[in-house]
């Protein structure tokens, strides 16, 4: 392994760090969507039914003792009850584009990687051709083998790692947007029962 690496010149060495920090971001990323997802419908189930005895903050404490987005714009809402519909809505949606930014963190990175590892593959690809022609012109007009092969082997090394760092980023890139495209919808169908929600119960007391 270790003669292949050493092989395969400085743009493999960028390749393998690439992908080291790539798997690291897609396992941070991955494990924290899944900890924010939560059964919604028993969440929001749980804390109107603690608003509806009058613990709003027995509500509010398991908003913060539950991971996620969905129990943080609950948090929100519950904060502001008392407030317009209008203002409301406009709060949430607020609050929503500030966890939309904290989930995508560092996904940027990953679409980065999927990007750059075969454009440093094609680069090492290169200087390996290069590196053989060079050797090929020294060696004229006895032209030996083995500083032509080993330029071809860095040439294929190259290319073939980065195609294989870049192919796994863009999977797994597109694996956490999905996990994130869920996670939204999951916090615009809380958002809108917890205002549809407040709003009844603003009707209720006005009508008391």
């Amino acid at each position: 392994m270790l003669p292949l690496l050493q092989s395969g010149g400085l743009a493999l060495w960028l390749i393998l760090v690439l992908a080291v920090l790539a798997l690291a971001v897609f396992l941070e990323r991955s494990l924290q969507l899944h900890r924010d997802r939560i059964d919604e419908t028993d969440f929001l189930e749980g804390i109107f039914n603690a608003i509806r005895r009058g613990n709003v903050q027995e509500a509010i404490a398991l908003c913060d003792e539950t991971p996620g987005p969905v129990a943080r714009l609950a948090a929100i809402a519950i904060r502001r009850r008392a407030s317009p519909r209008e203002e409301l809505v406009a709060e949430l949606d607020q609050a929503g584009l500030a966890e939309i930014a904290r989930m995508e963190r560092r996904l940027a990175f990953l679409a980065l990687c999927a990007h750059t590892a075969p454009l440093l593959g094609l680069l090492g690809s290169v200087l390996g051709i290069l590196r053989s022609l060079l050797a090929w012109r020294a060696a004229l007009p006895l032209v030996g083998t083995a500083g032509i092969v080993d330029g071809l082997v860095e040439a294929a090394l190259t290319t073939a790692a980065g195609l294989a760092v870049a192919i796994p980023c863009y999977l797994g890139f597109n694996v956490l947007v999905v996990k994130v495209d869920r996670l939204v919808l999951d916090m615009r169908e809380a958002c809108s029962e917890c205002v549809h929600f407040f709003a009844t119960l603003q009707d209720e007391a006005t009508h008391a």
